[in-house]
């Protein structure tokens, strides 16, 4: 890596040199005056100035009235963490939002802004681009192009965004037939390179590219990608595939690679694709593709850059418990792009480089090693982004390097996301063109990186941040090959295991039953998953009095095994997770992402609640002198767990070991479309060391034996988790005192909920629809937590409507099991029904939007969106627990909240908004358990958000929380005098 230094440092200080020549007096000036170099100079010196800032900017493409825009810009810079001048702050405390100073304050940041975008930005139409085009070409430079707004949710918008190309390049290509020829820029010696070139993004093309997928997203991509290349070689347009999330990093690499072997493509040498250098696997990437380039036998440019997505690669693997997929330290991608760039220039035969960056040090590198191994012009070139490094480009330029600008153009609303990009890039304390503002050693900006420690390092896990000692499970990264190939290896496995009969399980034995039942799978109920025993009402009386029976031992049991039972649960559960997630798919029809989660969610209750009892089981002393307070807890007693369907695996163990835990022994009585998942989970508990008789597993029929065991009286607790009518009806029951019965029964239930999503003026819409979709439609709208309602303000309601409809109708209906499905079956035919009779209700409410067609075989109904809703119709207070959506319009946000909050239920709601008196407002005033903002409201995760409701949603303490393990616990206080003829021991001093 020395090799090149001397010449790397000659070359980089002719480079900063130039960039840094003095200003005249005019340029300086000039600047001065410019408000939106105000504006980034206070935002390199506040932090809080700079959350803010960009949260406004964020948020302008939504506000469409100087007034709303005064209102917003008051709302954000009055935030007491943002630091201000005093005359600033003097001008934004106007008293009304269409005052003069008002109006004033937004049309000035209005301006600001504006002059950002169009620094960062190419153009908004096409004779924009062209203009830019030529005038960068003037001065030497080559460009691809970038169409903004590139992140489709919606089929339509992905065949938007291919029109545009398509249009885009014809525009481009028509005009470069009138640009003269440039040396070094479309001519190297005797070669001819072509005058336009585009840059793509492959998720772009289709709305549900999904890692999951992976087969499936590249057969749907790959005809697009081929189309474009196409007309592209028609037209003489070179293309270039930009990279985008790590998620999609090697899909889409598998799907270029392959594309460019077809013999059709196989010769094209004026195609591009991107490697990011701050991820950790970029290098081996770059091997991968030398070795490809060298069996393809034609150059591909790679494009190197550091990688734009920094944050929220950081902020994801964090939320998801994954290892770190970049490198942490800046220094550590410095590193890694220079040994990146030393091997592809060495490999100029097989591949070309494209050195996208904007280091001074980085592109001298480059240069270095060129010209020592004499590469020739064609096979590298210098990228720098448009507005990014303008008198570094030119430094190149002058220096005889081929220079490319990349640049984005588009209207601003979708190009906000980039602008918000490019200002944390210039903002950075990290960014080299921070660095080379402030640096008063310029040498430092030059010197080589040194990595850190954590360089070489394959397994990192960030906790900064983080409130909470817990970590939970993390859930399967599909964009793993080895994922994906786990789970379809557990389908195959488990359907050669259908139809096996699953029985009973009391005091420790499986015990015959007169009746069963045949579990289906609801994707293609011809298919038997289970046949399961039901228990009568005289195996029911035979489990509590097991239970009873084996109450003192269990209670007797140290903690320490208790727990322990509990971690090895949790162990089983990891080691089997695929296979479980299988069982869900065929026999609830949950897609395997889905069922995924509530494998994580099992794992979590396991340990959470382990470490929960850990915690509780000292008590605590309240000491005097002569006296001591001891507060500690025991278990209840036999505790009845009632399970639903919907979560067929985590609310059932959830309840059930927070029950074992806590020293109680408990009869699971599952749900029948579940029973035998819930089997499934009995065998984990076996195994994992649960004494005979502690646990006791009993399917059957509901109206039977439920009714039974809630009024035993020898049952102490029920955790019951399922509907209104049916967790009423337990309530009441257990009220009353039964023969022989010497306590009140602890009644824990959770009943569902009518959970709704608002959506303001302010909102990011992207964002709004597809957190919409996912929480009315994800596991065809059967969860407690599901929005069934939207209330959106008037003057969105229509653009939300229409994106709403457009990004439902693009979801892919089907078995749960197919890696492409998003919304699979509900679970039974009775379900169906009575889904299909609240469709039935709202057309004669509302007005039917859309209806997704499913399957004609199993128990399918695609997602249903009804416009046009009443706050009090059917459709918008009575739980359907189905893919049915009503959306309602709301003419304040006030009238918002009070339709939210006009229903019995209060278990989620959601808001999106980028209005801080909105959000402030909901976080008061939304009556629901969890309020989730600016994302979807559904998928709890345990310790993280404790889940519960209240109202008629529920009874109890939050599931995952940290009381919720006292439900299952009786506290005691132990008062002892400890004075013996009126001396005491010290001990009894207050601990």
């Amino acid at each position: 890596m020395t090799t090149y230094e001397a010449a790397t440092t000659a070359i980089a200080r002719q480079l900063l040199s130039a960039t840094q020549e003095s200003r005249n007096i005019f340029s300086q000036l000039r600047d001065q005056m410019r408000i939106e170099d105000k504006l980034l100079g206070w935002a390199m010196e506040h932090p809080g100035l700079r959350v803010q800032l960009f949260r406004m900017i964020d948020c302008l493409p939504s506000l469409h009235s100087k007034p709303e825009i005064a209102r917003h810009l008051q709302e954000y810079m009055s935030d007491p963490s943002v630091e201000l001048p005093d005359g600033l702050k003097k001008l934004l405390n106007f008293a009304q939002p269409d005052s003069l100073p008002a109006t004033a304050a937004a049309t000035t940041f209005t301006t600001a802004v504006q002059a950002l975008a169009h620094k960062y930005i190419a153009g908004e139409n096409n004779a924009q681009v062209i203009k830019t085009i030529e005038r960068l070409r003037k001065n030497g430079m080559a460009v691809t192009m970038d169409i903004l707004g590139e992140a489709v949710i919606t089929e339509r918008e992905a065949q938007t965004y291919r029109d545009r190309y398509l249009e885009l390049m014809v525009q481009l290509s028509g005009a470069a037939q009138n640009w003269p020829s440039i040396d070094g820029v479309d001519r190297l010696g005797d070669q001819d390179l072509p005058k336009v070139q585009v840059s793509v993004k492959l998720t772009a093309f289709y709305s549900q590219f999904d890692p999951l997928d992976d087969q499936g997203s590249r057969r749907r991509v790959g005809e697009e990608i081929r189309n474009l290349l196409r007309r592209a070689a028609e037209l003489g347009v070179a293309v270039h595939f930009d990279m985008e999330q790590y998620a999609y990093k090697n899909a889409t690499l598998g799907l270029l690679k392959d594309l460019l072997l077809e013999p059709e493509f196989r010769d094209r040498t004026d195609i591009g694709l991107t490697l990011q250098a701050y991820l950790r696997d970029s290098y081996q990437d770059a091997q991968g593709l030398v070795s490809w380039a060298k069996e393809r036998g034609y150059p591909v440019t790679l494009r190197l850059v550091k990688g734009a997505y920094w944050d929220q690669e950081t902020i994801k693997a964090v939320q998801k418990d994954w290892p770190q997929p970049v490198y942490t330290h800046k220094v550590d991608t410095d590193v890694n792009y220079e040994r990146i760039t030393e091997l592809l220039l060495t490999h100029h035969q097989v591949l070309y480089t494209a050195i996208g960056s904007h280091n001074v040090r980085s592109q001298a590198k480059a240069i270095a090693i060129a010209q020592g191994l004499n590469v020739p012009p064609q096979a590298m070139e210098c990228q720098v982004l448009y507005g990014m490094a303008d008198k570094l480009a030119k430094a190149l330029v002058g220096m005889g390097q081929r220079v490319r600008v990349y640049c984005p153009y588009g209207e601003l609303i979708p190009g906000m996301a980039y602008l918000i990009r490019r200002l944390l890039e210039n903002t950075a304390n990290s960014s080299f063109l921070r660095q080379s503002l402030s640096a008063t050693d310029q040498e430092s900006l030059i010197a080589p990186p040194r990595a850190t420690p954590d360089f070489n390092a394959t397994d990192v896990h960030l906790t900064a941040g983080k409130t909470s000692s817990f970590l939970n499970a993390a859930d399967s990264d599909y964009a793993r090959s080895d994922r994906r190939q786990a789970i379809q290896q557990a389908l195959s496995t488990i359907r050669q295991e259908l139809g096996q009969t699953y029985l009973p399980l009391i005091n420790g034995d499986r015990v015959n039953t007169l009746e069963s039942s045949q579990s289906l799978n609801p994707s293609s109920p011809s298919e038997i998953i289970g046949i399961v025993g039901r228990a009568t009402i005289e195996q029911a009386d035979h489990a509590v009095r097991a239970a009873k029976a084996a109450f003192p031992g269990w209670k007797a049991t140290p903690l320490g095994e208790r727990v322990a039972i509990l971690r090895r649960a949790a162990d089983l559960l990891e080691e089997r997770r695929h296979e479980l997630v299988a069982w869900m798919c065929l026999e609830v029809g949950k897609v395997v992402r889905e069922g995924d989660g509530e494998v994580s969610e099992a794992i979590d209750f396991c340990r959470y609640y382990a470490d929960e009892m850990e915690r509780l089981a000292p008590g605590y002393g309240r000491h005097f002198p002569g006296e001591t307070n001891d507060y500690h807890y025991q278990p209840r007693g036999v505790a009845l767990i009632i399970s639903p369907w919907n979560f067929p695996l985590a609310i059932p163990m959830g309840m059930t070991v927070a029950a074992l835990v806590a020293g109680n022994c408990a009869i699971l009585k599952p749900a029948e479309p579940s029973a035998v998942i819930a089997a499934k989970l009995t065998e984990i508990l076996v195994e994992a060391g649960i004494p005979a008789g502690v646990f006791q597993y009993l399917p059957g029929r509901g109206s039977l034996i439920g009714p039974y065991l809630t009024k035993h009286p020898d049952v102490h607790l029920i955790a019951f988790t399922g509907s209104q009518e049916v967790g009423c009806q337990i309530v009441a029951e257990a009220a009353i005192l039964q023969r022989g019965q010497k306590h009140l029964k602890r009644v824990i239930a959770e009943m569902g909920g009518k959970n709704a999503i608002i959506i303001d003026e302010s909102a990011d819409l992207d964002q709004a629809v597809a957190g919409v979709v996912q929480s009315a439609f994800g596991y065809s709208g059967q969860k407690c937590s599901a929005c069934s309602r939207v209330i959106v303000l008037e003057p969105i309601y229509q653009s939300f409507v229409e994106r709403l409809v457009e990004a439902t109708k693009s979801l892919n209906v089907g078995p749960a099991d197919h890696p492409s499905t998003t919304v699979g079956p509900v679970v039974s035919q009775s379900a169906r029904d009575r889904i299909l009779e609240y469709i039935a209700k709202g057309q004669q409410e509302a007005e039917l939007a859309l209806a997704v067609p499913g399957p004609e075989s199993g128990y399918f109904i695609g997602p249903v969106i009804f416009t046009e809703v009443a706050a009090t119709a059917a459709i918008a207070q009575e739980e359907i627990f189905g893919p049915v959506l009503a959306v309602i319009r709301a003419e304040t946000f006030a009238q918002a909240l009070e339709i939210a909050n006009g229903t019995d239920y209060a278990l989620t709601g959601g808001l999106y908004s980028r209005t801080p008196s909105h959000i402030d407002l909901a976080k008061t005033s939304f009556e629901v358990g969890n309020l989730y903002i600016n994302r979807g409201i559904t998928g709890a995760i345990v310790d993280r958000q404790a889940f519960g409701g209240f109202k008629l949603s529920g009874i109890g303490s939050k599931a995952g929380g940290r009381d919720y393990l006292l439900q299952f616990l009786e506290p005691r206080v132990i008062t002892e005098n400890v004075q013996r003829q009126g001396f005491a021991p010290i001990a009894g001093v207050d601990s």
